[in-house]
Protein backbone atom coordinates (compact mmCIF):
# COMPACT_ATOMS: atom_id res chain seq x y z
CA UNK A 1 0.00 0.00 0.00
CA UNK A 2 2.79 2.45 0.84
CA UNK A 3 4.36 1.87 -2.53
CA UNK A 4 1.33 2.40 -3.91
CA UNK A 5 0.93 5.86 -2.15
CA UNK A 6 4.32 7.24 -3.12
CA UNK A 7 3.87 5.78 -6.93
CA UNK A 8 0.83 8.52 -6.42
CA UNK A 9 2.49 11.00 -4.81
CA UNK A 10 5.37 10.79 -7.44
CA UNK A 11 3.41 10.86 -10.55
CA UNK A 12 1.80 14.35 -8.84
CA UNK A 13 5.09 15.70 -8.29
CA UNK A 14 5.64 15.50 -11.63
CA UNK A 15 2.44 16.62 -13.04
CA UNK A 16 2.88 19.69 -10.48
CA UNK A 17 6.43 20.24 -11.81
CA UNK A 18 5.39 19.71 -15.39
CA UNK A 19 2.37 22.46 -15.03
CA UNK A 20 4.98 24.88 -13.81
CA UNK A 21 7.37 24.60 -16.48
CA UNK A 22 9.61 23.27 -13.84
CA UNK A 23 12.03 20.21 -13.51
CA UNK A 24 10.98 17.47 -10.92
CA UNK A 25 14.44 17.42 -9.79
CA UNK A 26 14.21 21.22 -8.55
CA UNK A 27 11.76 19.13 -5.78
CA UNK A 28 12.48 16.88 -3.00
CA UNK A 29 10.04 15.13 -1.03
CA UNK A 30 10.37 14.60 2.71
CA UNK A 31 8.23 11.89 4.41
CA UNK A 32 6.61 13.01 7.20
CA UNK A 33 6.81 10.08 9.88
CA UNK A 34 5.89 11.75 12.63
CA UNK A 35 4.10 9.22 15.15
CA UNK A 36 4.73 6.49 12.54
CA UNK A 37 6.63 3.20 13.62
CA UNK A 38 10.26 2.55 12.47
CA UNK A 39 8.97 -0.74 10.19
CA UNK A 40 6.58 2.02 8.20
CA UNK A 41 9.71 4.04 7.99
CA UNK A 42 11.75 0.82 6.75
CA UNK A 43 9.00 0.21 3.97
CA UNK A 44 9.66 3.95 2.63
CA UNK A 45 13.34 4.02 2.39
CA UNK A 46 13.14 0.16 0.62
CA UNK A 47 11.26 2.68 -2.00
CA UNK A 48 14.09 4.98 -1.92
CA UNK A 49 13.57 7.83 -0.03
CA UNK A 50 15.84 8.81 1.88
CA UNK A 51 14.25 12.84 3.57
CA UNK A 52 12.37 12.32 6.96
CA UNK A 53 10.84 14.73 8.24
CA UNK A 54 9.49 14.44 12.30
CA UNK A 55 7.78 16.62 14.58
CA UNK A 56 9.57 15.97 17.99
CA UNK A 57 12.99 15.70 19.38
CA UNK A 58 12.24 11.97 20.89
CA UNK A 59 11.23 10.55 17.78
CA UNK A 60 14.23 11.86 15.47
CA UNK A 61 16.71 10.24 18.39
CA UNK A 62 14.79 7.06 18.92
CA UNK A 63 14.25 6.72 15.11
CA UNK A 64 17.67 7.55 13.81
CA UNK A 65 19.38 4.27 16.13
CA UNK A 66 16.90 1.89 14.67
CA UNK A 67 17.04 3.01 10.98
CA UNK A 68 20.25 3.27 8.04
CA UNK A 69 22.59 6.43 8.58
CA UNK A 70 22.12 7.78 5.22
CA UNK A 71 18.45 8.89 6.21
CA UNK A 72 18.34 12.81 5.81
CA UNK A 73 16.38 13.86 9.31
CA UNK A 74 14.50 17.09 8.94
CA UNK A 75 13.03 19.17 12.06
CA UNK A 76 9.95 20.23 11.15
CA UNK A 77 8.04 20.60 14.00
CA UNK A 78 8.33 23.15 16.53
CA UNK A 79 11.70 23.11 18.67
CA UNK A 80 11.97 23.79 22.44
CA UNK A 81 15.39 25.64 22.79
CA UNK A 82 16.54 23.11 25.84
CA UNK A 83 16.32 20.06 23.38
CA UNK A 84 18.34 21.93 20.62
CA UNK A 85 21.65 19.69 21.55
CA UNK A 86 19.80 16.22 21.23
CA UNK A 87 19.76 16.86 17.24
CA UNK A 88 22.04 19.12 16.33
CA UNK A 89 24.72 17.11 15.15
CA UNK A 90 22.63 14.83 12.88
CA UNK A 91 19.49 16.26 11.59
CA UNK A 92 20.07 17.22 8.33
CA UNK A 93 18.05 20.74 8.05
CA UNK A 94 15.60 22.29 11.01
CA UNK A 95 12.98 23.94 9.08
CA UNK A 96 11.20 25.31 12.19
CA UNK A 97 13.49 28.57 13.40
CA UNK A 98 10.64 31.42 14.27
CA UNK A 99 13.00 33.48 16.80
CA UNK A 100 16.34 34.74 17.92
CA UNK A 101 16.51 32.75 20.96
CA UNK A 102 15.89 29.69 19.54
CA UNK A 103 18.71 30.92 16.29
CA UNK A 104 20.87 31.60 19.27
CA UNK A 105 20.69 28.20 21.19
CA UNK A 106 21.20 26.50 18.06
CA UNK A 107 23.91 28.54 16.52
CA UNK A 108 25.91 27.92 21.02
CA UNK A 109 25.33 24.02 20.55
CA UNK A 110 26.26 23.91 16.89
CA UNK A 111 29.58 25.57 18.28
CA UNK A 112 30.09 22.92 20.80
CA UNK A 113 30.31 20.62 17.85
CA UNK A 114 32.03 22.53 14.98
CA UNK A 115 29.01 21.91 13.00
CA UNK A 116 27.80 24.79 10.16
CA UNK A 117 23.28 24.48 10.65
CA UNK A 118 21.52 24.93 7.98
CA UNK A 119 18.31 26.38 8.68
CA UNK A 120 14.44 27.67 7.51
CA UNK A 121 13.02 30.27 8.40
CA UNK A 122 9.25 29.62 9.29
CA UNK A 123 6.79 32.31 8.91
CA UNK A 124 3.12 31.92 9.48
CA UNK A 125 1.91 32.90 6.31
CA UNK A 126 -1.77 32.58 6.83
CA UNK A 127 -1.35 34.89 10.44
CA UNK A 128 -3.06 31.94 12.42
CA UNK A 129 -2.83 32.04 16.03
CA UNK A 130 -2.77 28.30 16.29
CA UNK A 131 0.27 28.14 14.25
CA UNK A 132 3.89 28.92 14.95
CA UNK A 133 6.20 31.24 13.34
CA UNK A 134 6.91 34.64 12.49
CA UNK A 135 4.61 37.34 10.74
CA UNK A 136 5.45 38.12 7.04
CA UNK A 137 6.26 41.66 7.79
CA UNK A 138 9.28 40.87 10.40
CA UNK A 139 10.78 38.02 8.73
CA UNK A 140 13.29 40.47 7.07
CA UNK A 141 14.44 41.61 10.33
CA UNK A 142 14.73 38.60 11.82
CA UNK A 143 16.53 36.80 9.11
CA UNK A 144 19.04 40.09 9.64
CA UNK A 145 19.97 39.26 13.07
CA UNK A 146 20.03 35.60 12.52
CA UNK A 147 22.52 36.38 9.74
CA UNK A 148 25.04 37.11 11.84
CA UNK A 149 25.64 33.84 13.58
CA UNK A 150 28.60 32.49 12.55
CA UNK A 151 27.39 28.42 12.60
CA UNK A 152 24.03 29.53 11.10
CA UNK A 153 23.33 29.11 7.81
CA UNK A 154 20.12 30.12 6.57
CA UNK A 155 18.86 28.58 3.45
CA UNK A 156 15.48 29.84 2.67
CA UNK A 157 11.66 30.27 4.44
CA UNK A 158 9.29 27.44 5.70
CA UNK A 159 5.35 27.61 5.72
CA UNK A 160 2.49 25.67 6.95
CA UNK A 161 -0.76 26.90 5.44
CA UNK A 162 -4.40 26.76 6.36
CA UNK A 163 -6.02 23.25 6.32
CA UNK A 164 -8.20 23.61 3.61
CA UNK A 165 -10.19 20.99 0.79
CA UNK A 166 -9.55 22.92 -1.58
CA UNK A 167 -5.67 23.76 -2.01
CA UNK A 168 -6.22 26.72 -4.52
CA UNK A 169 -7.31 28.73 -1.27
CA UNK A 170 -3.77 28.05 -0.02
CA UNK A 171 -2.03 29.22 -3.48
CA UNK A 172 -1.62 32.65 -2.07
CA UNK A 173 -0.23 31.82 0.68
CA UNK A 174 2.68 29.94 -1.51
CA UNK A 175 3.04 32.60 -3.65
CA UNK A 176 3.42 35.39 -0.80
CA UNK A 177 6.14 33.22 0.28
CA UNK A 178 8.09 32.88 -2.55
CA UNK A 179 7.85 36.69 -3.13
CA UNK A 180 8.94 36.69 0.26
CA UNK A 181 12.12 34.61 -0.71
CA UNK A 182 12.80 36.85 -3.75
CA UNK A 183 12.62 40.42 -2.33
CA UNK A 184 15.09 38.76 0.75
CA UNK A 185 17.59 37.55 -1.64
CA UNK A 186 17.85 40.08 -4.04
CA UNK A 187 19.47 42.16 -0.46
CA UNK A 188 22.25 40.12 -1.09
CA UNK A 189 22.22 39.61 2.80
CA UNK A 190 25.65 37.67 4.16
CA UNK A 191 24.92 34.26 4.67
CA UNK A 192 21.54 34.49 3.87
CA UNK A 193 20.57 31.68 0.78
CA UNK A 194 16.96 31.73 -0.52
CA UNK A 195 17.41 28.41 -2.64
CA UNK A 196 14.78 26.62 -0.38
CA UNK A 197 10.80 26.83 -0.02
CA UNK A 198 9.40 24.06 2.02
CA UNK A 199 6.07 24.53 1.72
CA UNK A 200 3.09 22.08 0.70
CA UNK A 201 1.52 19.03 2.23
CA UNK A 202 -0.66 16.12 1.62
CA UNK A 203 -3.47 18.34 0.59
CA UNK A 204 -1.98 21.06 -1.28
CA UNK A 205 1.98 19.94 -2.31
CA UNK A 206 0.52 20.55 -5.76
CA UNK A 207 -0.07 23.62 -5.76
CA UNK A 208 2.89 24.39 -3.41
CA UNK A 209 5.27 23.27 -6.12
CA UNK A 210 3.08 25.02 -9.00
CA UNK A 211 3.97 28.36 -6.70
CA UNK A 212 7.72 27.44 -6.51
CA UNK A 213 8.22 24.58 -3.61
CA UNK A 214 11.40 23.02 -3.62
CA UNK A 215 10.91 20.70 -0.28
CA UNK A 216 7.13 19.55 0.20
CA UNK A 217 6.52 17.63 3.50
CA UNK A 218 4.08 14.42 2.73
CA UNK A 219 2.85 12.53 5.82
CA UNK A 220 -0.62 11.11 5.24
CA UNK A 221 -0.17 10.73 1.36
CA UNK A 222 2.33 7.89 2.15
CA UNK A 223 1.62 6.32 5.54
CA UNK A 224 -2.14 6.82 5.28
CA UNK A 225 -4.25 8.31 7.60
CA UNK A 226 -3.42 8.42 11.59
Amino acid sequence: MIAEHLAQVEENIRTACRNAGRSREEVTLVAVSKTKPVSMLTEVYNCGIRNFGENKVQEICEKREQLPSDIQWHMIGHLQRNKVKYIIRDTALIHSVDTYRLAEEINIQAKKIRRIVPILIEVNAAGEASKFGIAEDEVLQLTEEIARLDNLRIQGLMTIAPYTTDPEENRPYFSKIRKLSVDIAAKNIDNVHMGILSMGMTGDYMTAIEEGATIVRVGTGIFGAR
